[in-house]
């Protein structure tokens, strides 16, 4: 007797439908340029001009004063590790207060995620230039700009790790009388750990290029010497600091994905 053949229902888009979606988006972004006043032909016209100036300025790139670029790399280095665990460390504190698996009260939840929430929506220039302008120029500006910005991105992303993990464990804990620490340290942060690692490794890449950057507004780093060589019109010393910080952002890359292997 042959057994009955379960067929499973695929969901095909019309073709009308993808039609629809594409012109609103053709349209979407006509009229972004029309807003903008941007005239895609004029900038296609610029391009060989820029093209040209680049070559001739910024090549072949000045590498005489690398030994004197090296410590400018190292304090980039160093802002991303600093900032990142500090606020990898904070951020977990948060994380506990926001998630529904570890803090039972929801006005307390509620406080901490708006805080969150306004840290995560400023984006790190926006801080570094507020901490500039009360601090003055220098490295700890720089510091608390990404500390504040990586807060904001880890604790969200530690909250919702910590609302995934699957209750039974968290459940058997405490039908066996564990206390609320126990099942902290015995149920929950060894099933965590793997989300913190790979959170943790994520954002320590961004700030690597974060912190580069936060030179451009005065707070240390690469970025500062990049901006004060192009001000100064030594074009190709800036270029070899660009290649510098293409390199460092790849090697950090390779260096996190052989960690994540070495880990997983």
């Amino acid at each position: 007797m042959e057994k009955p053949r379960f067929v499973i229902p695929l969901r095909v888009e019309s073709n009308k439908g993808r039609v629809l979606n594409g012109l609103l988006v053709v349209v979407a972004v006509l009229l972004s340029f029309a807003y903008l006043q941007i005239n895609v032909v004029e900038a296609f016209r610029s391009l060989p001009a820029f093209v040209g100036f680049f070559v001739q300025n910024f090549f072949p790139a000045n590498f005489a004063n690398i030994r004197s670029y090296l410590p400018l790399v190292a304090e980039t280095v160093l802002f991303a590790i600093v900032g990142t665990y500090l606020s990898a460390f904070l951020a977990f504190v948060c994380g506990l207060l926001m998630s529904e698996q570890t803090n039972p009260y929801p006005f307390v939840r509620t406080s901490v995620r708006m805080v969150i929430s306004f840290l995560r929506n400023i984006p790190v220039l926006v801080w570094a230039s507020l901490f500039v302008y009360i601090f003055g120029i220098g490295n700890m500006v720089g510091l608390l700009a990404l500390t504040v910005a990586t807060l904001g991105f880890l604790a969200r992303s530690y909250a919702d790790s910590i609302d995934e993990i699957g209750n039974s464990k968290l459940e058997a804990l405490r039908a066996a009388g564990a206390s609320y620490w126990q099942i902290l340290f015995h149920g929950l942060i060894p099933e965590f750990i793997p989300s913190w690692i790979n959170w943790t490794l994520f954002s320590f890449e961004i700030n690597i290029r974060a912190s580069s950057i936060l030179g451009m507004v005065g707070a240390g780093g690469m970025g500062i010497m990049i901006q004060t060589n192009i001000r100064l019109f030594k074009y190709r010393e800036a270029f070899a600091l660009i290649i510098l910080l293409v390199l460092l952002v790849l090697l950090t890359e390779f260096a996190v994905n052989q960690l994540r292997k070495r880990i997983a």
